[in-house]
């Protein structure tokens, strides 16, 4: 019988709460496919296309502790998680990310021949994140593409056809992830450098670091921009979108010339915003759509 603490070990040790980064974009995506292919969502397709976003992201951050227990152990910042610390095992952390892995599959093989198909693919492209820091700095990227790859996955699970419209809103989500993550690395630049590990701080410094951030979220605003218009999107949506745009001008804004102490609130808080946010006007202008059209 596993105790509620162990249960609460897990749950911190995959930093669950942060599940807000992902979920919302996959929730957008879901509504915007609804729109699309008019598929009925029913609860046991809810609930399918939840346990495939949890299970997927509960593997892949399980799996990445327990690759990096030994980097997180020598890293100030990081020596205090759960695997470092003893609160969770190497061993059960592999044993959560299997688990979790085969709920993801399993989810997924019920939305369908084509989510089905694609699950393993997607599962390798998550776990294999783990490794990426130790032979390229486009680490941010990876991890950029494995959250872009939410909303595609609830696209298709959805029964919508592929178009420009998804794939810029996957674009978006890549590059969104990408700038702030690169943000986010910059409290290891030196840890990063000293150990051999690769990221864009650690490869090109703060300055260059800090200009790159804010390229890619330029991409990301007018990613979703274009998504928005190839979806043929209405007012609320692009009034999403210029909020996301304000809300990632905030971000940089408050890291400003690499102010790391305030790295956690921009990190935190902000990219919450942004994907709730995102996800909340999606919502409000879909429901407009329809009043107008009934």
């Amino acid at each position: 019988m596993i105790s509620s603490q162990k249960i609460r070990s897990y749950g911190q040790l995959v930093a669950f709460s942060h599940t807000v980064f992902a979920l919302p974009f996959a929730a957008s995506a879901v509504v915007l496919a609804h729109a699309q292919a008019h598929l009925p969502l029913t609860v046991l397709r809810v609930v399918a296309l939840l346990a495939c976003m949890v299970g997927a992201r509960t593997s892949a951050m399980a799996f990445n502790r327990f690759i990096d227990r030994d980097i997180d152990a020598m890293n100030p910042r990081t020596r205090d998680r759960h695997v470092p610390r003893g609160d969770v095992k190497p061993n059960e952390a592999l044993a959560l990310a299997a688990v979790s892995g085969a709920l993801f599959l399993a989810a997924a093989a019920s939305l369908g021949k084509l989510p089905a198909l694609l699950a393993p693919l997607v599962l390798v492209v998550l776990l294999g994140y783990s490794f990426a820091k130790r032979f390229t700095w486009g680490a941010h990227a990876w991890l950029g593409v494995a959250l872009s790859l939410a909303p595609g996955g609830a696209w298709i699970a959805m029964g919508a056809a592929p178009n420009l419209g998804i794939v810029a809103l996957m674009i978006g989500v890549l590059f969104w992830l990408l700038g702030f993550d690169v943000l986010y690395s910059l409290q290891d630049e030196s840890f990063d450098r000293a150990n051999r590990l690769h990221s864009i701080p650690a490869r090109f410094g703060l300055q260059t670091s800090l200009v790159l951030s804010a390229l890619a979220h330029v991409v990301t605003v007018g990613a979703f921009a274009f998504a928005g218009w190839s979806l043929a999107r209405g007012p609320l949506f692009f009034a999403g979108v210029v909020t996301t745009a304000l809300l990632l001008v905030w971000e940089h804004a408050i890291v400003g010339n690499g102010n790391l102490a305030k790295i956690d609130r921009a990190f935190f808080d902000l990219n919450a915003w942004v994907s709730v946010g995102f996800f909340a006007f999606c919502v409000c202008d879909e429901l407009y759509r329809r009043q107008v059209l009934s």
